[in-house]
């Protein structure tokens, strides 16, 4: 077996709870796993745990991986819709939270309150991991950061921009890469920049690891000497009215073939999805030979299953 004690029953729910060690070790550890799997070696770390997955959001990445995770661990996983569960009639969280505790292993939740969340690990005495909120996306970002280390061979030192509106993907990545030393770059159109207290949170982090933190209303400027671009839709789910708005106030931060000559000449493109070609990058950019998206996509299979281990075994 694998040694997890340290991260046993441990929440996750943001990137700032964990330090850069754990960090690492998880990669390292998801590392393990994608090859135990690509060599068709048995791991079933998790038989007969079950974990519960709520979800309020749609996906096609979060549940597909989630649910083939915990069944190459050897486990079980039991969607749990949003519109079926009590929860969503009005159920108190902490009540909730009590009673799945009685029943399962761990609890995956994709929703759109942040706080509800940490209520539900508040009250629960099993590990909650988040799989999207409206403030944070951590999963996503330990796939981004195992497909970094898979093509550059590190973390610390290099450089990572993101372009477009700073949502929860820019606030994890903003979080994570300070957190392991990596420079971090955020170019934004005026309104739509990281939320404040992240990017103090950020910069608080980056100290410590010695990196450094930009955030600008420039892309050209936050692009600049990139190792990775990187960029997500610009009207997120429950933002569909604002679509026409945000088209015209993203005007001139598309991530297309001028925009990514700034960066370094051999970066990486990167992009959670799904994503809109002709909006916020250009097909010539994401279908090119810098993109590793697909490498992202499979790698949130990994990074996820290194977390339940860690959290579950």
């Amino acid at each position: 077996m694998i040694a997890t004690q340290p991260l046993k029953e441990r929440d996750f729910l943001c990137l700032s709870d964990y330090t850069k060690e754990e960090l690492l070790y998880l990669l390292d550890l998801a590392a393990k796993l994608k090859s135990e799997q690509k060599q068709g070696i048995p791991h079933p770390h998790l038989a007969g745990k079950t974990l519960g997955l709520i979800f309020e959001k749609a996906s096609t990445r979060t549940r597909v991986s989630f649910e083939v995770g915990m069944y190459q661990l050897g486990g079980s996983a039991l969607f749990l819709s949003g519109k079926d569960l009590q929860i969503g009639r009005g159920e108190p969280v902490p009540d909730t939270a009590r009673v799945l505790s009685r029943y399962l292993d761990g609890i995956m939740i994709r929703t759109f309150s942040h706080e509800m969340v940490e209520e539900l690990a508040e009250y629960a005495s099993i590990p909650i991991i988040n799989g999207l909120t409206d403030k944070q996306h951590p999963c996503q970002v330990m796939a981004d950061f195992q497909t970094i280390i898979e093509q550059k061979g590190k973390l610390e030192g290099l450089k990572i921009a993101y372009i477009g509106d700073g949502n929860n993907m820019a606030h994890s990545l903003m979080i994570g890469a300070a957190k392991v030393g990596m420079h971090v770059a955020v170019g934004a159109p005026e309104g739509y920049l990281p939320a404040d207290d992240v990017t103090e949170m950020t910069r608080r982090f980056a100290a410590e690891s010695g990196s450094e933190v930009l955030v600008t209303t420039d892309p050209y400027e936050a692009v600049v000497d990139a190792d990775i671009i990187y960029t997500d839709v610009w009207a997120s789910m429950g933002q569909e009215e604002e679509q026409q708005e945000r088209v015209a106030k993203f005007a001139g931060f598309q991530v297309n073939e001028d925009l990514v000559r700034a960066a370094k000449p051999d970066y990486l493109f990167f992009h959670c999805l799904p994503a809109h070609r002709g909006e916020e990058v250009s097909a010539g950019v994401i279908d090119g030979a810098h993109s590793f998206i697909f490498d992202q996509a499979e790698n949130r299979l990994h990074a996820q299953k290194a977390i339940l281990v860690a959290t579950m075994a």
